[in-house]
């Protein structure tokens, strides 16, 4: 059994290669690079192909698949980047990564806080020694009225996590269930009485642009807006003009829409084709993060962990818990 890993970062993903590649006897090939024309030759001969989000298009698939590739065990909860109805044509298995929610829950916190503190404008003035007061006074998460909309691993920890501060906790799922505290309301009552929404679903068609100028409109002017899921769930024009006209209050996004050549790579000093990115970095109220809220020892583990978890799994015709539905 081998996996061929793409884009596979060598100074923290590698090292777990080696110990998961001991603990299920499987071998591996890696390569920094996300798959193109010119590398998919590296996956031949090999069981499964893993990778993080990255181009993977319906060709790159039928190359693996007469190479002998027969799964596609992602390294990330999210796997639109993957053509699913080519896979599904070609017989391939698809499976997504797990780790613990407390990372990406915690990180989501941390938005929240930040937002509600005002704390990237407190920390630009500082950085020019302005000091001052006016323009820095916050709220505090205790007396706001906290909505999650997506109640799975994440969302639900989000929502226990919250009940240390004391907020109001709202919660919008597809199938609600009873949680200590927390109210389940439809989405519309969700978007009218929040003072912080965040973001917890899988990318969809179904959810694509969820958060559009007529949700927007639903909510509570001066709302803060926080996303750690998916940046299509959110039309970034009516963001932008959200944000412009104040009925947003602010927003900690730690992904956003067409990030794909971004994020995990060190732009400095290019143009980036990317002109929501570039405005919505330019509101004092707006925290951007670079897709790092899984980004803890613990999640890296696990993400790589999955790919030889699924694989050997798949290969003994056993249940995957977190294979994708095709």
């Amino acid at each position: 059994m081998k996996i061929c890993f793409y884009a596979l970062r060598p100074f923290d993903e590698l090292g777990y290669c080696e110990e998961f590649s001991k603990k299920y006897g499987i071998d591996y090939v890696w390569t920094a690079d996300p798959p193109r024309p010119d590398n998919l030759a590296l996956a031949m001969g090999c069981d499964a192909v893993s990778t993080n989000p990255c181009e993977v298009t319906p060709a790159y698939l039928e190359a693996f698949a007469k190479g002998g590739v027969r799964y596609l065990p992602c390294r990330s909860i999210g796997y639109d980047h993957l053509p699913l109805e080519a896979a599904k044509r070609l017989g391939m298995r698809v499976s997504h990564s797990h780790y613990p929610p407390e990372g990406v829950a915690n990180y989501t916190i941390m938005l929240m806080l930040m937002a509600t503190r005002k704390m990237n404008q407190i920390m630009l003035r500082a950085a020019a020694q302005d000091y001052s007061l006016p323009g820095k006074m916050g709220r505090d998460l205790s007396g706001c009225t906290v909505g999650v909309i997506g109640a799975g691993k994440i969302g639900r920890t989000v929502l226990r996590h919250l009940a240390g501060f004391g907020c109001r906790r709202l919660a919008y799922d597809l199938y609600p269930a009873e949680e200590p505290g927390v109210e389940f309301v439809p989405l519309d009552t969700l978007l009218a009485e929040s003072d912080v929404i965040s973001l917890h679903l899988n990318a969809t068609p179904e959810n694509y642009h969820l958060i559009d100028a007529a949700a927007i409109a639903k909510m509570k002017r001066g709302a803060l807006l926080i996303n750690t899921a998916r940046g299509t769930l959110i039309d970034p024009e009516a963001l932008v003009a959200g944000l412009e006209s104040g009925q947003i209050g602010g927003a900690g996004l730690d992904v956003v829409e067409e990030e794909t050549d971004i994020c995990y790579y060190n732009r400095c000093g290019e143009p980036i084709a990317n002109r929501e990115l570039a405005l919505l970095r330019s509101f004092p109220n707006v925290i951007v993060s670079p897709h790092t809220a899984f980004y803890t020892d613990v999640n890296v583990a696990s993400m790589v962990e999955s790919a030889f978890e699924a694989t050997a799994h798949f290969a003994a015709g056993e249940t995957e818990p977190n294979e994708v539905a095709l």
